[in-house]
């Protein structure tokens, strides 16, 4: 959390105690900081914020490029235009193929997420077959009743009984339990075969569902709950037509790049996927491409690579990973996890995104959502501020004076800060300059494959930018001396072990006398510690306070039940 690296900063640099201190605005433009690990950003946003001079090195150059994105300033009216633009042209391109006929009005409505299964051919009967896990469709907690599909005719219903959902009201046929998707078996719904997967062609994806969104539906609160349809013929030709369109379309910025066997992509390859562009269905890879030629073509550097940022986001969301949250409704992004989950049913956002009635996104995972959010992002930069917690309520309180970024020009003269940020190995930090100060958040050995996760973004986002930048010139962000634990490229214990010493001995020599070196780190195996002890060692360090703290929420998915 920012939050820890705030204090962390305050009470080596602070004349007063950080519970005293905490909510005051403060500039130690004196001090200069490195963090040979910088990753997202998090030592280099709050030092910057607090007036320090940073140096930062990451070797992933998407690390580099999101972490520059972060303190680069923006006209913010001027992305916002342009943001806006770029979704009129795609509303203009590709809106239709995001609309649906309501079948309670036969009005025009907004299709919110577009449901896909999985399906697999039978090798018994040689008919196809979907893999439900269950029939479930949506919970009754953000809707009025349990949804249901009916693996017999298709249809949609709804019950109060979760457990016992009763017979399809179409069909009259109750689910088959025995017909549903488990364990990578299956049996066949038309002749009783087992049927296994993955198998080692790419899946094939039948749409199942749509929600959708009416806003007269919902006008003055007399509409309760979410609309849900089955596909109707007119839906199913529009995902024909994006398979045309796409067909005829000449693709400039769709990577072709294979997937390369690791220890996280080694589950796309066994389901049969073997390029980035085969984890998305054809619409999905019209709009992105309609998008990316778009934004290639925006005059301005600094909104051009913006928008650039925020496709390499949007990526998270518009691609046939993602899974659809039956508790909460909503896309789950291809990253909810640390590693690439081939669910059986996928989740399609709408590209768009979709303005509510007080001009808020509905859903997630379109443009929409990306640009508010990474505008959200850049006016913090401009009035941060932290959280207050008074009882149970949070209060948001601005810190004033502080901000983020590398120039300001509202004051008087405008300031100007120092960040330097290196895309390169941390052990070989150019220059001899001395440091006031070492904060960082080392690789936790192998909890994280980051190169093998962010590949999937960089791919896309080097054909974007990857021309003007040679920080892009490798066609992957995968590299022998990324300092995490990795299988499939030999990295052992002893290889982390190696970096992270070499790390914290040369990090220590750039150190003034009895400055810190301050690191956060977080496993639940107890011999991935040994590292940082050894490391510690050899860089002539001791250890002088030990602080425990919160590494994540606690319903973070990520640690949750892992005895972290």
């Amino acid at each position: 959390p920012g939050t820890l690296f705030r204090a962390l900063i305050l009470s080596e640099y602070g004349e007063h105690r950080v519970d005293q201190t905490y909510f005051h605005s403060h500039s130690f433009s004196n001090k200069h900081i490195l963090d040979p690990f910088m990753g997202g950003g998090t030592t280099v946003v709050e030092a910057n914020r607090l007036g320090c001079m940073v140096t930062a090195a990451d070797i992933n150059p998407m690390a580099w490029w999101i972490v520059r994105q972060e303190i680069q300033d923006l006209d913010l009216s001027a992305y916002a235009e342009a943001a806006e633009m770029l979704r009129e042209h795609l509303r203009n391109e590709v809106g239709r193929l995001y609309q649906t006929k309501c079948p309670k009005t036969g009005k025009l409505a907004e299709a919110k997420y577009f449901l896909w299964v999985k399906t697999v051919e039978c090798g018994s009967c040689g008919k196809q077959n979907d893999l439900f896990p269950n029939y479930l469709v949506a919970q009754d907690v953000r809707h009025t009743a349990n949804v249901f599909t009916c693996g017999h005719c298709g249809s949609l219903y709804e019950s109060k009984d979760r457990e016992h959902p009763g017979p399809c009201p179409t069909c009259r046929k109750r689910p088959s339990t025995d017909h549903v998707a488990r364990r990578n078996l299956s049996r066949c719904l038309h002749c009783d075969a087992v049927i296994s997967y993955p198998t080692a062609s790419i899946p094939g994806h039948r749409l199942f569902a749509i929600e959708y969104y009416l806003p007269k539906m919902f006008a003055n609160g007399s509409r309760k709950g979410r609309l849900f349809k089955v596909p109707d013929a007119e839906d199913l030709a529009k995902f024909v037509e994006a398979e045309k369109r796409l067909h005829e379309t000449c693709p400039q910025f769709i990577p072709q790049d294979a997937i390369p066997e690791g220890d996280e992509t080694q589950r796309l390859l066994r389901w049969g996927y073997r390029h980035y562009h085969e984890l998305f269905n054809a619409r999905q890879l019209l709009g992105l491409e309609l998008s990316c030629q778009w934004i290639s073509k925006f005059p301005d550097d600094r909104i051009r690579e913006a928008l650039a940022t925020n496709l390499s986001d949007l990526l998270r969301y518009q691609n046939m990973l993602c899974r659809y949250d039956t508790m909460a409704l909503k896309s789950l992004d291809i990253f909810s996890i640390h590693g690439f989950p081939v669910g059986l049913i996928q989740c399609e956002s709408n590209l768009l995104g979709i303005e509510g009635q007080r001009g808020l996104p509905v859903g997630s995972g379109g443009w929409l959502n990306i640009t508010e959010k990474f505008a959200t992002a850049k006016r913090y930069c401009a009035l941060p501020f932290e959280i207050r917690h008074d009882g149970n309520k949070k209060v948001e309180m601005p810190i004033a004076g502080e901000w983020i970024g590398t120039y300001r020009n509202g004051s008087h003269p405008p300031e100007r800060r120092q960040v330097n940020l290196i895309c390169g190995d941390s052990t070989a930090l150019p220059g001899q300059k001395q440091f006031d100060g070492i904060f960082t958040d080392p690789p936790y050995f192998g909890n994280v494959q980051y190169a093998e996760l962010i590949d999937f973004c960089y791919v896309w986002l080097r054909k974007l930018v990857g021309e003007k930048h040679s920080e892009f010139a490798s066609p992957t962000t995968r590299n022998a001396g990324e300092l995490t634990g990795n299988i499939n490229m030999g990295r052992d214990l002893v290889h982390f072990t190696e970096g992270i010493a070499t790390t914290f001995r040369k990090a220590a020599g750039r150190l003034r006398s009895g400055r810190p070196l301050v690191f956060t780190y977080h496993h639940n195996k107890l011999d991935a510690y040994v590292p940082l002890a050894v490391a510690i060692l050899d860089a002539g360090l001791a250890c002088s306070a030990s602080l425990p703290c919160p590494a994540e929420m606690g319903a973070s998915i990520h640690i949750n039940g892992t005895g972290s």
